[in-house]
């Protein structure tokens, strides 16, 4: 007996097909390389084809179930190629010829005609247009940013929403909607579509539920957090303050107060007192929370960890803003944030007078919006897509937008 036949590899027998629909049996050792199970296949369905030494290189084997193309360096057993796998054997594309230089220039031609005017073109164009005086400064300084001036406007909302709920006749409902809305689940509060991406890419769901809470909704910071914390023990510990426990404990409280309900003797005063309670309630759930990330790697340029939260705080956790912030004149302080907007500013005035605002405004799950928008300003998409508070942001986007262009 010879010896390499003692010590030879495991015998595999492999399905191999074509793309013109031959199919056949090969039966190889599984320490037989991809480039010799590719001449055999070539000998076996090109007879012939083997004379030319680029016939090989010009051809691939692509693994069916998971469609890998094979290297051929590598032996079958190094790519976990089983017994009866199936493998397709095509011929590889021809690489693009290169461009004819005729053709180069005529995209070089094309692009140099779109390419936009310079400035000496623009005031040859422009010299017979009379000229205007524009202060650019004053101009620049009187277009505001809608982001900053709707924080202010849903801080003042927020105190509107409050009263006129607290004084709502069928207080005890709404007491009932808002601490349903409280006790709700957090996945339901999750975005689905980021979700979804998140668990086709293979992640757990649960996982992926916690990564997209910690980086405010976005998939790609949340994919981040996921992949950095793989190996971490505690990775699926729940977070802070979200312990089934805790939360049974809490729902269980705010059942307790919906279904008691204001007293009969002093129905007005407790009612009050109620809803502020649960609006608190509300706000607390809702505390920011700085990206640990962000703030590590901030700390570590020698800031304080308070001013680091704070300038997180006020740029949405975006760290590179934050870092801006901090190096320069720290505008807007975080106690500007709690700032609402002029309540007898025409702005203020003309929303408030908007027939689906002041609907939107009787609703607790406008209030609850304006609150999560308030603490996450990147969740402002979701509850503009929303049924209930989405008809409302349109219409004080609208009004910002008109009144800003007078």
């Amino acid at each position: 007996v010879q010896e390499e036949k003692i010590f030879a590899g495991q015998g595999l027998r492999l399905h191999v097909c074509t793309m013109e629909g031959a199919e056949w049996l090969e039966e190889v050792p599984e320490d037989t390389t991809v480039e010799k199970l590719k001449e055999r296949c070539l000998k076996h369905c090109v007879p012939g084809s083997l004379e030319d030494p680029k016939t090989v290189t010009h051809h691939k084997l692509i693994h069916a179930t998971s469609e890998k193309v094979l290297t051929d360096t590598k032996t079958v057993l190094e790519e976990n190629i089983q017994d009866r796998d199936v493998l397709l054997l095509i011929k590889k594309r021809a690489p693009p010829p290169l461009p004819k230089m005729a053709d180069v220039s005529a995209e070089e031609k094309r692009k140099q005609e779109q390419k936009a005017p310079d400035k000496d073109a623009i005031l040859k164009a422009t010299a017979n247009l009379p000229s205007r005086n524009v202060d650019r400064t004053v101009a620049h300084h009187n277009m505001r940013d809608f982001q900053t001036e709707l924080r202010k406007i849903l801080v003042s909302l927020i105190e509107v929403a409050q009263k006129l709920l607290a004084l709502n006749p069928d207080a005890v409902e709404l007491f009932k909607k808002a601490n349903a809305m409280l006790d709700e689940d957090e996945e339901d509060r999750v975005d689905e579509v980021a979700l979804r991406q998140l668990t086709e890419m293979g992640f757990p769901e649960s996982r992926a539920v916690k990564a997209l809470r910690l980086n405010h909704m976005s998939v790609t910071q949340a994919m981040e957090w996921l992949i950095e914390h793989a190996d971490d023990p505690t990775v699926d510990a729940p977070l802070p303050g979200q312990t089934p426990a805790e939360a049974t404990a809490e729902a269980g409280a705010s059942s307790a107060e919906a279904t008691a309900g204001p007293s009969s003797e002093a129905g007005g005063e407790e009612a009050k007192d109620e809803l502020t309670e649960i609006f608190k309630k509300i706000r607390r759930k809702r505390e920011f929370r700085p990206d640990p990330r962000a703030v590590i790697a901030l700390m570590e340029m020698g800031f304080d960890e308070k001013e680091v939260v704070d300038a997180l705080r006020v740029n949405n956790n975006q760290q590179n803003a934050a870092c801006e912030w901090l190096l320069g004149d720290r505008k807007p302080s975080p106690e500007d944030l709690d700032k609402g907007i002029d309540t007898n500013s025409p702005l203020f005035q003309a929303i408030l007078e908007n027939p689906v605002v002041q609907l939107g405004l009787t609703n607790p799950k406008t209030l609850l919006a304006f609150e999560d928008m308030l603490e996450n300003p990147l969740n402002s998409t979701q509850w503009m897509n929303d049924p209930e508070t989405g008809p409302v942001m349109l219409q004080i986007s609208r009004i910002f937008q008109t009144l800003n262009r007078t």
